[in-house]
């Protein structure tokens, strides 16, 4: 028998050594007392690329972070970590001790931990296999010290694989799941899938949010459906969901978060509209 390397996540005897086990038995005590001390926990998936997942998440904690919440964002998302970039906080690197690894937090005080912050460069791939990196998102559940928060989202992947699996089963208490889409077919279809998702795992589904809902001239304000309209708000009557608002696509927003600053900090359409979800999500969530 092969001597032991301590690397269970990447180890093809993982599931019959009772090392292994203990290991995972131990860092699930260690998930469950550190997600205890967050009031509500909120995954953000989408069922493809491209329909603005990220920016909705930074937003939408951005957002909670205004109206006097104490916030916290974990970036699941392994392969393509933009957490740091949209958070204005790229460059930096996490310190750690004995107790675990210390939080990122912004200069408005949302706390965030990401794969990005850990990589030599912001070239550098990740090149990882499924078990690692669920091994990844769940030593970002047990090891890092959130403290006492009152929200932390998720932000993951697009799809249905290992990542949203691994942070749904590592979490029972989570609150809920938020599907984002853009109003086209391709991307509400593909959302569907992830609201079958979140039924067959029976995790609750707060609502669907329908980003790039139009597009906000620079010039006069107008707003044109260049994407289609109202294919999020459909679905989400459909499938028996709330549907909680649509952002529009506007130049100011991207540019902002291009610099590191949420949208929400500017006086633009899609900041009144992501009050409104907010405020939609902080009435299900704390009054359910």
């Amino acid at each position: 028998m092969a001597e032991c390397d301590g690397k269970c996540e990447s180890c093809s005897s993982s599931s019959s050594c009772s090392d292994a086990k203990k290991a995972m038995e131990m860092q699930n005590a260690k998930i469950r007392e550190n997600m205890g001390k967050i009031k509500h926990k909120i995954a953000i998936l989408s069922g493809k690329g491209g329909v603005g997942k990220s920016t909705v998440t930074v937003n939408l904690a951005a957002t909670l972070n205004a109206m006097g919440k104490k916030v916290g964002v974990l970036d699941g998302d392994i392969h393509g970590p933009n957490i740091p970039k949209m958070l204005g906080v790229e460059n930096v690197q996490p310190m750690g001790d004995e107790n675990g690894i210390y939080p990122i937090t912004t200069k408005d005080g949302i706390k965030t931990m990401s794969i990005g912050y850990f990589l030599p460069n912001k070239d550098t791939p990740v090149i990882w296999r499924g078990p690692r990196i669920s091994g990844a998102v769940r030593q970002f559940l047990s090891d890092v010290i959130w403290g006492d928060l009152d929200y932390l989202l998720i932000d993951t992947p697009p799809g249905t694989g290992d990542i949203q699996i691994t942070i749904m089963q590592a979490i029972p208490d989570i609150d809920g799941v938020v599907i984002v889409t853009t109003p086209e077919d391709v991307a509400v279809l593909d959302a569907r899938k992830s609201v079958a998702m979140a039924k067959t795992t029976n995790i609750p589904i707060i609502g669907i949010i329908e980003n790039m809902g139009g597009f906000v001239c620079p010039h006069c304000n107008k707003v044109v459906d260049i994407f289609g309209k109202g294919g999020g708000e459909k679905a989400a009557k459909e499938l028996g969901v709330e549907f909680l608002g649509r952002i529009p696509l506007d130049v100011k927003a991207r540019e902002a978060s291009d610099k590191g600053i949420p949208m929400v900090s500017l006086d633009c359409t899609a900041t009144k509209e992501f009050k409104k979800v907010v405020e939609k999500i902080v009435e299900k969530i704390e009054n359910k």
